[in-house]
């Protein structure tokens, strides 16, 4: 199995892609299995223990080592199989989303009964990291039967949602020996065309006064939510002042107590700061810290700043996407079929028509096409500015450490949003399937593209490195905080 010398660069040969094709499709049972009894038992960020369990026992029935507790973080790890050559990456994540537990195939809004923990994998969680490991296991095998060198390795990342995960892991150097990177993320399109993200902090903000009764001696207290809520009064004079792309969300998590006659003296704050690149985010984080302090300091409180954790926007790189271009074009379109199409115009019927437009616009339909599923491959421009995502992802600080491609692979009709209960009755059905596995697919293809055709991973290093050389890497986390799971007290070193 060669590539001849017509062969352009980064184009599998089709005797290489139908044999991972046929290893693709004979392997997926099992996978497509994990990810429905994941989907069952949803965890939330840090606490995937189960989930990891069941990722870590397949790849080492497929003769994969283990190493557990990468970066000391007790649901992260990554498993290894093949030698010489170079080491690529396939990352997996497997957290899940509180309160949004739902019945499996219902368009109605139903908690699933079954289901005692309220969570649910609103972002095809479950899908994505049993999709990537079994993509990984293909890729190792055929490696290996077809004699070709390489360290196939799969990272089982925890904490992806709202916790940076990766980030944490990049910092203590999980990924400094990988040579390529390679992922996907389920949502109701497919393309090879990564979205550009934000860069984000999260932080506490935790105030302490003086407690005392509000009605016979308010003067001798000092009101801890008083300064939280002064702190979101003067954000929200600041969002006026941000760059037009920035975000900045926040959650009152502790209000101080019930009792309105008290003057509170603890009170806390959640903030999530996002901007287009790390630097922004940085300047944008400090102008928020410094609001925080006059706060403080107009209450007569005491501050504490618990910096809780934080990624990077997503590096692309042309030459892995446009080998992953390649591969899709080879490969066609997840096979939906007229069943699957019917199943998910039940739950589009519930969806917001304007969501669904959009997203038919996107790919290039007429918003009056009837089909739900997305059932061909989105147009590739590399001469059209990139979509900006408003959201963020611990991809992020993988692309700017190491060359990443990532595929975006439908799951869920077009207009479905997730992070919702809509997602999480999607997951399991056969179209979420048939996703995983073509996603499998073209990873499993990239990977072998670029391993076998060495120019294209060459090209890709080359290209991150001038990259890199006129925009290093910020590390969006600070010295001397490490991840939540390994902290004495449960919470950050303080700045």
């Amino acid at each position: 199995m060669t590539i001849d010398s017509t062969t352009p660069p980064g184009t599998l040969h089709t005797d290489h892609l139908g044999a991972l094709t046929e290893r693709t499709s004979a392997a997926a049972p099992e996978f497509t299995a994990m990810a429905d009894a994941i989907w069952d038992d949803p965890e939330m960020r840090w606490e995937e223990f189960r989930a990891q369990e069941k990722h870590q026992a397949a790849a080492r029935s497929h003769g994969f080592t283990i190493t557990e507790k990468v970066a000391g973080i007790p649901t992260a790890f990554h498993a290894e199989r093949g030698t010489g050559g170079p080491v690529i990456a396939f990352l997996g994540e497997y957290d899940a989303l509180a309160d949004i537990s739902q019945e499996s195939g219902n368009p109605l809004r139903t908690p699933d009964p079954a289901n005692t923990s309220g969570n649910g994998h609103g972002c095809h969680h479950h899908l994505l990291g049993s999709g990537a490991l079994l993509a990984a296991v293909v890729t190792a095998e055929y490696f290996e039967a077809a004699g070709i060198e390489a360290r196939v390795r799969y990272y089982g990342c925890p904490a992806e949602e709202a916790a940076a995960g990766k980030t944490f892991m990049v910092k203590a150097g999980a990924f400094n020996d990988v040579d390529a990177a390679v992922t996907w993320h389920p949502t109701p399109l497919t393309r090879s065309r990564q979205s550009l993200t934000l860069s984000y902090s999260q932080v506490y903000f935790h105030f302490t006064g003086l407690a005392a009764h509000a009605g016979a001696m308010p003067h001798l207290g000092r009101s801890a939510l008083d300064a939280v809520e002064l702190m979101n009064v003067g954000v929200n004079f600041l969002r006026e002042h941000m760059p037009d792309s920035a975000r900045v969300h926040y959650a009152i998590t502790d209000a101080g107590g019930r009792s309105p006659n008290v003057v509170q003296a603890h009170a806390s704050v959640y903030y999530v700061i996002r901007a287009e690149d790390t630097r922004q985010m940085r300047d944008l984080h400090e102008r928020v810290v410094r609001i925080a302090r006059g706060a403080a300091l107009m209450t007569e409180t005491e501050l504490e700043i618990e910096f809780d954790g934080a990624c990077a926007e997503v590096l692309p790189n042309e030459v892995l996407e446009r080998t992953l271009e390649g591969v899709l074009q080879q490969l066609g379109p997840v096979p939906f079929d007229a069943a699957d199409q019917l199943a998910a115009t039940e739950f589009a019927i519930g969806l917001d028509g304007r969501e669904i437009a959009a997203a038919k616009r996107l790919v290039g339909w007429d918003v009056r096409d009837e089909r739900a599923l997305h059932d061909e491959v989105a147009p590739y421009s590399p001469e059209q500015p990139r979509p900006q995502m408003t959201g963020s992802t611990d991809v992020g600080d993988v692309s700017w450490v190491v060359p990443t491609v990532q595929i975006s692979s439908a799951t869920a009709a077009l207009g479905t949003p997730f992070h919702a209960w809509q997602t999480v009755a999607q997951g399991k059905m056969p179209a979420a399937h048939k996703g995983m596995i073509h996603a499998a697919t073209s990873m499993a293809a990239t990977a072998a593209a670029i391993v076998i055709d060495r120019e294209v991973l060459t090209a890709a290093q080359r290209e991150h490195s001038d990259i890199l050389a006129l925009t290093p890497y910020l590390e969006p986390i600070p010295d001397g905080v490490v991840a939540p799971p390994l902290r004495a007290d449960g919470r950050s070193t303080k700045h």
